[in-house]
């Protein structure tokens, strides 16, 4: 595990004991930021057949794939959150295969009601964009 992605584990806003939801996952996703959060949280990621409430989410995505599709998927995660969860979207870094616009993201939460933050290094190849309901603080 490198150590990025060890301290943005922390970053997620992750605790020991949660249970984080990982949707469209696939064989380019940084093992070593799941590890981080698994190791943080104690607990496995669940994917999104799990069916119980959750207490974060992340959703990765890449360049190519549906903006209405990942408001979709912002939308279906949302409803299995709890009240303040983290919800981050990954996507890889410029300049990497696959990697989207922030822009991309950005009009997508839009359209699920949220927030994009500013982008976060979340890993050597990905960056990670915390979502936030509308009206929510930092």
């Amino acid at each position: 595990m490198t150590e990025t992605a060890s301290q943005k584990a922390e970053e997620f806003g992750f605790h020991p004991g949660d249970i984080v939801q990982e949707w469209l996952w696939d064989d380019d996703v940084d093992d070593s930021i799941r590890a981080a959060i698994e190791e943080l949280t104690g607990e496995d990621l669940v994917d999104e057949d799990y069916d119980s409430a959750v207490d974060g989410v992340i959703i990765w995505w890449r360049d190519g794939d549906d903006e209405d599709e990942l408001s979709d998927t912002i939308v279906d995660a949302v409803a299995v959150l709890g009240d303040d969860g983290p919800l981050w979207v990954l996507t890889p870094k410029p300049g990497r295969k696959g990697a989207a616009s922030s822009t991309t993201v950005q009009n997508a939460a839009k359209t699920a009601g949220m927030n994009a933050a500013t982008p976060l290094t979340v890993g050597a190849d990905w960056n990670g964009i915390r979502l936030r309901a509308f009206g929510k603080g930092r």
